[in-house]
Order: structure tokens, then C-alpha cells, then sequence
């Protein structure tokens, strides 16, 4: 199962933080005898509670004491595994030297990341050195990415099992119910701090092709706004998506990465499903506000440590019970370049930002480290879709999540 010229099949950096620590029970639960996980982090004393409320094998997983600040112990760290999944962010202040590290030593990775300006970094200073040296580097393997990214990939494997022509127009709808990701919100900090800071990091937010592997060759396709106003969508009110700015632009790069596979006319969005009548009409307007005044609060310094004080910080998080109650729901519309329909549906319970993000990066983790010979033959910057595809399809099928697609 191993490589026995690396110490470790898989390390988890960040375990002692909030999702660091889901995401090791989950794969504590689910890892097969012999797996090789160890723990990394800048705390012996916190890996150690970890470790300790774990299921009794992986309470003698090695514990890692790295700081991500230290590039010498990162390449280090690099070297000794297979795969390194990390949840430290924000992913702009710590994130480029642990997937370096990765790319150098020919190391598989996967992170949590919703901040564009990152990964556009990361693929370019990364993409090259990995695909010379094998490397998987797979960014955004949340709930923030994972359902959209890997079920527009579906729709385009329907399309082309029944001879359709490529993808036209897809429309994600999302509905959810959990906590509020403290990550979350140090990502969307970060990306507005850049764009108020530097116009070519605001140029890049703004273009709906950012994260293109080859962004002369994109197609002069005008793609749908991130921030429509309030509207009806087959009887059901919407309002912007918080993650469409970022999510639309990974669906892209898949698309550039397959050599534009789903096709070059591709117009690709996502919306917030609100609900049907005045209930669903108040919430679209509620949402949309609401989202316009936090991202203005958060633009404005004077008022900023008190809107700091009202959200979550990194690390924080539900307890169990808001994490169980928690679901996810996307409903997905397409259309062909011959007319043809098709429909398709992703679902799964626990709290979206936590729990079914924990679920979503351990089977990433464990995919990479036990599936490799199954995965699609790529290495360098990658996306869910493009690393991993149909296999972590199956394998979050396995654990409750439904994805389905269906030609109307």
C-alpha cells in the first residue's frame, strides 16, 4: 500500500483546528489497516489531545510538529509522505510555500481553498514543477466546489454518453442549512484586502476566466454575473451565491484543463435558491442585501473590528448537533448545443461548511492515497473534477451523497 521510501502515506497539516480535526476523525474512521496517517502541526500538546480522541489505531498515528512559516521543514515534510492535505489558511498568507513543497518533492496535495488570487498564484508558480515531478495538486475540495465542480463533469459524461453536443448553459441552484464557516470568512477578508490594495489583484476577481490555464485561448463567451439581483428561476426565487465568484471560475478551469471537453461555449452559474412565493421572493431580497452590506462592512476599515467581532474566527465552529442537522442541496439545469436538456441533483447531510466538508477532503485524502491507479492521468494544478472525477464521485456516493443526472 505504501511507498517504503517515504515514511507516510498521507499527513494532515492543520489537524488541531476545527475542520483539522473533523477531517481526521473521518479518516480515522474510514482509513483501511495499514494506511500510514501521521498528524502535523505547530502544537505537540494539541496533535496529542487530537490523537486522543480518535479511534484506538490512530491513536498511535506520528505527530508533526511543523510550522508552515519554516520552508525547510516543509520540504521536509514534503519528502516523507505520499500525500499532504492541508486545512491552514488563509490559504494566501500560508498556503504557496506547503503546495511548493508539494510540487518539488513530487508530493499529491489537496487544501480547502475559496480564494481565487491563491490558486492563481499556486498554478503559477506550481503547475510546471508538478507535472515534471507527478504531482496532484488539487485546491478547493470543500463544499464550497466539490458538488458543483464534480456535477457539471457528470452532466457533461451524460451529454456525451447520449451524443449530445457540448454543454451551453448550466445553472447550479443552492440551497443549505448550517453554521457559518469562520474560514470562510478570513478567505473573503483576504481577497477583498487584496483587491482594495493592489487593481491587479481587483482585475483578476473580476475576470470570469481567472483561473484559466490559458487565458488567451478562453472563448469570447460573455458568462453570466456572479451578483444578479433577485430573480425567478423555474418557479423559485434566487439571490446571489456567496461562492460564485469563485466556484464559477474552478468549473471553468476544469472546462480549460479537459481542453474545454464540456465546451467552448459554456455559460456557467450559480444562484442561492431562496424558495417558491413571498416567502421565497423575501428571503431572495434578504439574502442579497445581506450579502451586499457584509462585503461592503468588511471593505471598510473604521467599522471592520466590529463586524470581525459578530462573525466566526478561523478555528471556530458548531457543535455536533448544528453539525448534524446541517444539509446541502443543488439543483443543476443544462442545456446543449442541440437543444437537449438534462438535469442533475446533488444532496447530503451534515453542516455543509464542516461536516460535509470533512467527509468531502478525507475522501479526497484517502483517494489520492489509495486510488491512484484509477485517478485521470494528470499531475500539476488541478481542480476536484480534474484530479479526482468519477472516483470521488463513487466514493462520496459511498458516504451518503447523492449525485444524479437525467436527460429531460
Amino acid at each position: 500500500m505504501g511507498d517504503d521510501a517515504r515514511d507516510h502515506d498521507l499527513v494532515l497539516l492543520g489537524a488541531s483546528g476545527f475542520v483539522g480535526r473533523l477531517v481526521a476523525a473521518h479518516v480515522a474512521r474510514h482509513a483501511p489497516p495499514g494506511l500510514r496517517v501521521a498528524l502535523a502541526g505547530r502544537s505537540a500538546e494539541r496533535l496529542a489531545q487530537v490523537r486522543g480522541t480518535l479511534p484506538p489505531p490512530a491513536q498511535d498515528w506520528p505527530a508533526l510538529v511543523v510550522d508552515v512559516g519554516d520552508d525547510a521543514a516543509l520540504a521536509r515534510l514534503a519528502r516523507a509522505t505520499r500525500v499532504l492535505v492541508t486545512t491552514v489558511g488563509p490559504y494566501a498568507r500560508h498556503g504557496l510555500p506547503v503546495v511548493a513543497a508539494c510540487a518539488a518533492a513530487g508530493t499529491h496535495y489537496a487544501d480547502l481553498t475559496g480564494e481565487a488570487p491563491f490558486v492563481r498564484a499556486a498554478a503559477d508558480a506550481t503547475d510546471a514543477v508538478a507535472r515534471t515531478t507527478g504531482a496532484r495538486l488539487v485546491h478547493a475540495c470543500g463544499w464550497d466546489s466539490v458538488p458543483s465542480d464534480l456535477s457539471v463533469l457528470l452532466l457533461h459524461e451524460a451529454a456525451r454518453a447520449d451524443g449530445a453536443s457540448g454543454l451551453t448553459d448550466v445553472t447550479v441552484l443552492v440551497a443549505a442549512k448550517g453554521g457559518f464557516s469562520g474560514g470562510t470568512v478570513a478567505s473573503m477578508r483576504g481577497v477583498l484586502d487584496a483587491s482594495r490594495a493592489n487593481p491587479a489583484a481587483a482585475r483578476l476577481t473580476r475576470d470570469p476566466y481567472a483561473l484559466s490555464p490559458d487565458r488567451a485561448a478562453e472563448p469570447p463567451v460573455a458568462q453570466p454575473p456572479d451578483h444578479a439581483r433577485p430573480g425567478l428561476r423555474r418557479g423559485r426565487w434566487t439571490a446571489p451565491f456567496l461562492m460564485a465568484s469563485f466556484n464559477t471560475r474552478v468549473v471553468r478551469r476544469s472546462n480549460a484543463l479537459t481542453g474545454w471537453a464540456y465546451g467552448r461555449g459554456l455559460r456557467y452559474a450559480e444562484r442561492m435558491d431562496t424558495g417558491r412565493g413571498f416567502a421565497g421572493a423575501a428571503g431572495a431580497v434578504g439574502v442579497t442585501l445581506g450579502l451586499g452590506a457584509l462585503v461592503g462592512a468588511l471593505s471598510l476599515p473604521p467599522i471592520r473590528p466590529l463586524v470581525d467581532r459578530l462573525l466566526p474566527a478561523p478555528g471556530d465552529g458548531p457543535d455536533e448537533a448544528t453539525r448534524t442537522a446541517g444539509w446541502f442541496r443543488h439543483h443543476l439545469l443544462a442545456t446543449t448545443q442541440d437543444g437537449s436538456t438534462y438535469a442533475g441533483r446533488v444532496a447530503g447531510h451534515g453542516d455543509p461548511g464542516y461536516a460535509a466538508t470533512a467527509v468531502m477532503l478525507g475522501q479526497t485524502a484517502l483517494a489520492l492515497a489509495l486510488d491512484e491507479a484509477r485517478l485521470p492521468d494528470r499531475a500539476g494544478s488541478l481542480t476536484p473534477a480534474t484530479a479526482l472525477g468519477t472516483v470521488l464521485v463513487g466514493r462520496l456516493r459511498e458516504h451518503g451523497h447523492r449525485y444524479d443526472t437525467r436527460r429531460l
